[in-house]
């Protein structure tokens, strides 16, 4: 089974220095990165097809040449066997149309060059744009049939259909099972949660997390690079100039202040204990009523 998972790096918002230009584009070589939260679960899903049914997990991205960073962390904190970064300055300020545009010629190229994919795993949305729109437009893109929302599924690696359980919300959150065809676009939900329901499939996941533990240490060696003539790209639609989004305005979140007044109270001083009591009193009555 043959597995590519999209992971996309953005801004450590916790770190809080995001910088923007003139025109409102994120700084990315100038901002810290993470991988995406979301992806994780996109990548918890590829672990457990690659623990039931063997095969072959890569991860790949989009981005600036930092990005190899969080494809690294892709491969540590779950697990992938290689990485593929797509990466040059003609994919620069790319919206979603053009990400998925170039994110679909790596998976041709992929196919190309390496072998067919069965599946493709994309997180929800990202932490930085939360559109939701690239994982589906890859997909279509590729043609390929989507599945989104899924909280579990399972393989059948002989009829080539994935069945899945996916969230569908309305007046009220529903889970409704579909099937689908091999290969196919698999976006997760954030809960989603892999199952291993047999001692064979926890002791393989053991040893497949031990395995890319030590594997994301030379992290270099298991990286292919590849920029917009690798994947016989147009730069006119890619980038900016295949951008069709445009930016208005962007407003920047005011940081939280570092410091706050605080009162230290030994837990000893009664006075000041009682102090701490007679003030906290009146909004326990509030929040009793």
């Amino acid at each position: 089974m043959r597995s590519i998972v999209l992971t996309k790096g953005v801004p450590d918002f916790s770190d809080g220095a995001v910088s923007f230009d003139e025109d409102g584009h994120l700084e990315r070589g100038k901002t810290p990165t993470v991988m995406n939260p979301n992806d994780e679960a996109a990548l918890r899903a590829a672990l457990q097809t690659r623990v039931r049914h063997g095969g072959h997990v890569s991860g790949m991205s989009m981005g600036p040449p930092g990005y190899a960073d969080v494809l690294r962390e892709a491969m540590e904190s779950v697990y992938t066997d290689d990485s593929y970064l797509l990466s040059d300055r003609e994919l620069a300020a790319s919206d979603t149309w053009a990400t998925a545009i170039t994110l679909s010629a790596g998976l041709e190229a992929y196919q190309d060059a390496i072998a067919d994919i069965d599946l493709v795993f994309a997180g929800f949305k990202t932490a930085d744009g939360e559109t939701g729109q690239t994982g589906p437009q890859t997909c279509w893109a590729m043609d390929w049939p989507l599945v989104t929302h899924v909280r579990s599924l399972a393989i059948d690696p002989d009829e080539r259909r994935l069945r899945a359980k996916r969230l569908v919300e309305g007046d009220v959150d529903e889970i409704e099972t579909v099937e689908a065809p091999l290969p196919c676009v698999v976006v997760t939900d954030p809960e989603f949660e892999p199952t291993y329901r047999n001692a064979s499939h926890r002791l393989a996941r053991k040893r497949l997390r031990k395995e890319t533990r030590e594997r994301a240490a030379e992290h270099e060696t298991h990286l292919t690079t590849w920029d917009h003539v690798d994947l016989n790209l147009d730069p006119d639609y890619i980038g900016l100039d295949g951008s069709p989004t445009i930016v208005s305005s962007v407003d920047p979140i005011p940081k939280a202040p570092s410091e706050r007044d605080a009162t230290v109270i030994d837990p000893a001083d009664e006075d000041g204990m009682g102090e701490v009591l007679e003030q906290l009193t009146p909004y326990a009555a509030e929040a009793g009523s």
